[in-house]
């Protein structure tokens, strides 16, 4: 949803000159604030000679050290853009203080839309293009998989080793952390990551993993496919096989959980089975599956141990609870904690 509005961020004059001194942007530019993007700021512009462009920029205030990183994200499509992953044309990047109080980045506009919820897209999706939208989102995640980063210079882009266990030594570390704020501790999760750290697989080649990827997080067209990736901010090196089971637990089907199911636009008919992402994947890429079940465990402890963080900072008072469903984000992680389980049960 696009809401026209002043431009909070940005000295629109300071920054259009920028733009006509180091893109192809070509000013002055209608700009239009778009909602959504994980608080950061991200406008549509739409330049002198009619062509769109988006801006992007992390919010006013304080940050915290590595959040809400522009580099990160364009210099990542800056290097997938060219080996043929659907992400928006890097246009321009700005770390220039004179110009802008954050660093910023422009990149060019794309089509299609993120599929939100089942409202949202039944309208938008015919049952033909809701069965394309699966091959798409598999074949684009291994796609990005099959590429060695070094060789588009991402090299440097994290660490090449020990992705899982890192993750596990942080959120369980948030978990221990958050525990006495939430007023909430359970025995389950604290047998989890023992079983978890005991049965690590073997990680294979680094490759360049999204973090968040769903289809929340893609563009997607009226044909199903998928037009472009979006929010790369928490893009890293790692294990590609836990971004896949990452995206498979967020990919829900019309069995899974009532209140997921009701809103979710992957349980709509005509989307793909996880079974079959499964199976795309598997013939795409040619990885071996075995530790799937692992992946997704993994995943779901995460997912207890993220929301367990928020639970506790709506418990202090950090974040208003007005309008938050209080006993549904407790039911949430206490859900996370069963299919956790249940996963590594095979």
């Amino acid at each position: 949803m696009m809401v026209e509005q002043a431009v909070p961020g940005f000295d629109v004059p300071v920054v259009e000159a920028w733009m006509a001194a180091n893109t192809r942007v070509v000013p002055p530019c209608t700009w239009v604030r778009l909602e959504g993007g994980h608080s950061n700021l991200t406008y549509e512009l739409t330049d002198a000679n009619g062509d769109a462009f988006v801006i992007r920029r992390p919010p006013e205030g304080e940050l915290l050290p590595k959040a809400h990183d522009m580099w990160r994200e364009f210099r990542i499509i800056d290097a997938l853009h060219p080996v043929g992953v659907p992400v928006a044309e890097p246009i321009g990047y700005c770390d220039d203080r004179d110009v802008c109080d954050k660093h910023f980045y422009v990149m060019g506009k794309v089509g299609g839309d993120a599929l939100y919820t089942a409202e949202q897209t039944a309208p938008r999706l015919d049952e033909a293009a809701r069965g394309r939208v699966g091959d798409s989102f598999v074949d684009v995640l291994a796609h990005l998989h099959s590429i060695d980063p070094v060789d588009v210079g991402l090299g440097e882009l994290g660490r090449h080793d020990g992705y899982v266990a890192r993750q596990l030594k942080t959120w369980y570390g948030s978990w221990t952390m958050s525990a006495e704020h939430a007023d909430y501790d359970d025995d389950r999760l604290h047998a989890l990551h023992e079983q978890l750290q005991a049965n690590l697989p073997e990680q294979g080649p680094a490759r360049v993993v999204h973090g968040d990827y769903g289809v929340h997080n893609v563009m997607v067209d009226e044909t199903g496919e998928v037009a472009a990736v979006l929010d790369w901010e928490i893009g890293t090196l790692g294990d590609p096989l836990a971004d896949f089971a990452y995206a498979l637990n967020a990919w829900i089907e019309p069995s899974d959980a009532e209140d997921a199911s009701e809103v979710s636009p992957t349980a709509l008919p005509g989307f793909a089975s996880r079974a079959d992402l499964v199976d795309r994947y598997a013939e795409r890429t040619g990885a071996d599956l075995t530790d799937l079940g692992y992946y997704r465990g993994f995943n779901s402890f995460k997912t207890a141990c993220i929301l367990h963080g928020v639970y506790a900072r709506y418990k202090l008072g950090m974040k208003s609870t007005d309008g938050i469903d209080m006993d549904g984000l407790f039911q949430r992680i206490l859900r996370s904690i069963e299919l956790s389980e249940e996963h590594l049960a095979g």
